[in-house]
């Protein structure tokens, strides 16, 4: 298995703009962007991991990775997120339209790192849906 690489184009939900107090950036449930993360046992309630990601600067930030699945147990969520990153978008001065790109070597180091939003020209009346994530392809 080679270096996997993921990606998120940041919401305003994600950086923070809309004022809201989500818990963390919502992982989409594919396979493929699973796979990226530990497996974490369905059976447990909230089950969670906390993973270490180097940046560029050599500095360790810890998130969390969490299923939160009270939808199993009488509850409503059924959901996965990635928690504990709000200072690293502070840090780094992420805004809307931003990237994060995160990276696991074959021996589960993690890296993040950013791109700046690409300067496109602007559509006027066009609305873009999706989840802002992706599998880099290597």
């Amino acid at each position: 298995m080679a270096e996997r690489t993921i990606a998120k184009v940041l919401s305003a939900n994600d950086t923070g703009e809309t004022g809201g107090h989500q818990a963390g950036i919502l992982v989409p449930k594919e396979e493929r962007l699973l796979s990226f993360f530990p497996r974490l046992d369905p059976t447990l309630y909230n089950p969670r991991c906390h993973l270490m990601f180097l940046d560029d600067g050599g500095t360790f930030w810890e998130f969390a990775y969490i299923y939160y699945n009270n939808a199993l147990f009488d509850g409503t969520r059924n959901e996965y997120r990635l928690t504990r990153m709000t200072k690293y978008i502070r840090q780094a001065n992420l805004v809307v339209g931003d990237e994060i790109i995160l990276t696991r070597d074959d021996d589960n180091r993690y890296r993040v790192t950013h791109q700046r939003k690409k300067q496109t020209k602007q559509t006027k009346g066009v609305l873009k849906l999706g989840t802002g994530w992706r599998v880099v392809e290597i």
